[in-house]
């Protein structure tokens, strides 16, 4: 259910832009949700759509994946995670705790579960467009 403490967030960081700006009225918001960030974007959206306030009542809201990046520590190999090579059961426990990646994910030269996670984790405002 984080996803509408996630919601929450980015309405108040729009809103706070949109005053900055002098913006009276938001009419695009892109967000970009990193695919290790444990979030549902459908239960994202919807919560979203129940919480936004009149600034927003026009707005399109874009959310966008990011991919996930993975950095071997062993050998310094920088690798893409992709969840479509795994099962469903694993794919379900990183999505629930990104955590137990290293007992699945090694690296695709060395072999190591020792990597660190470059990109792809995260939840953040990449744009936002407005009326004044």
């Amino acid at each position: 259910m984080h996803e509408w403490a996630l919601a929450e967030a980015i309405l108040t960081s729009a809103k706070q832009i949109a005053d900055l700006e002098g913006l009276k009225e938001i009419t695009e918001v892109t967000i970009r949700v990193g695919e290790l960030q444990q979030v549902e974007p459908p239960i994202l959206r919807f919560a979203i759509s129940q919480m936004k306030t009149e600034i927003f009542k026009n707005a399109r809201f874009r959310i966008l994946k990011a991919k996930s990046l993975l950095k071997c520590r062993v050998c310094g190999t920088t690798f893409q995670f992709n969840i479509k090579k795994l099962d469903k059961t694993t794919a379900e426990a990183i999505h629930f705790v990104p955590e137990v990646a290293h007992t699945y994910i090694k690296c695709p030269k060395c072999g190591s579960p020792d990597f660190e996670i470059v990109a792809g984790r995260g939840v953040w405002l990449e744009h936002i467009k407005g009326a004044k």
